[in-house]
């Protein structure tokens, strides 16, 4: 036990909560209401990267590496997007916090995001590629967190898959009943 305390207290808050997770029998979002669901939903369907406000950020230049010539080691034009946790979390619901701070991007010690993009030599283009690095790492906090919507035809669907898994398990036990009971009786043979 002591050394459970121990290696416990050794990891890092994001590392703590992963491994809580990993090893957890409770699925999130279970003892979520509905209606939260209901408007996380809506939120996750209405957003895209230009629906994200470019105030609330602070965004700056620095000298990018890599291929590009000249014009990378002259220009700044890697953007490095940096986004404070405090201001992000109350925007976005409730349902996606734990998993937006699990993400790669989430420095842990700043309490920030720092996303970084140098894929194109324009500062533009680069800022555009980190708003849209934002939306897909909320969007996939959306769907660990989130369960799709279950529809008439697939709530049917399943329950017919069930009848069908008893009525095969059923007609399975009555064949084994047989077979033994007809060990039992002799199987048949004339004594």
């Amino acid at each position: 036990m002591l050394r459970y305390v121990t290696l416990r207290s050794a990891l890092t808050p994001g590392l703590r909560q992963a491994c809580i997770r990993c090893y957890s029998n409770k699925r999130p979002g279970v003892d979520v209401d509905e209606e939260e669901l209901v408007v996380a939903r809506k939120w996750l369907a209405n957003l895209n990267p230009d629906t994200i406000p470019r105030n609330i950020c602070e965004i700056s230049f620095s000298r990018s590496s890599g291929p590009g010539g000249q014009n990378v080691n002259k220009v700044s034009s890697k953007a490095t997007l940096r986004l404070p946790t405090a201001t992000l979390l109350p925007l976005i619901p409730s349902l996606l916090h734990t998993s937006i701070l699990q993400s790669r991007y989430h420095a842990a010690k700043t309490s920030a995001f720092i996303i970084q993009a140098d894929d194109s030599r324009k500062q533009g283009d680069n800022v555009t590629a980190c708003f849209r690095r934002l939306h897909e790492v909320i969007l996939e906090a959306g769907r660990e967190a989130v369960p799709g919507e279950t529809t008439v035809e697939q709530s049917q669907r399943v329950e017919v898959l069930k009848s069908k898994e008893k009525a095969g398990t059923r007609r399975m036990k009555e064949f084994q009943s047989k077979k033994k009971s007809a060990r039992r009786g002799g199987g048949g043979r004339d004594e």
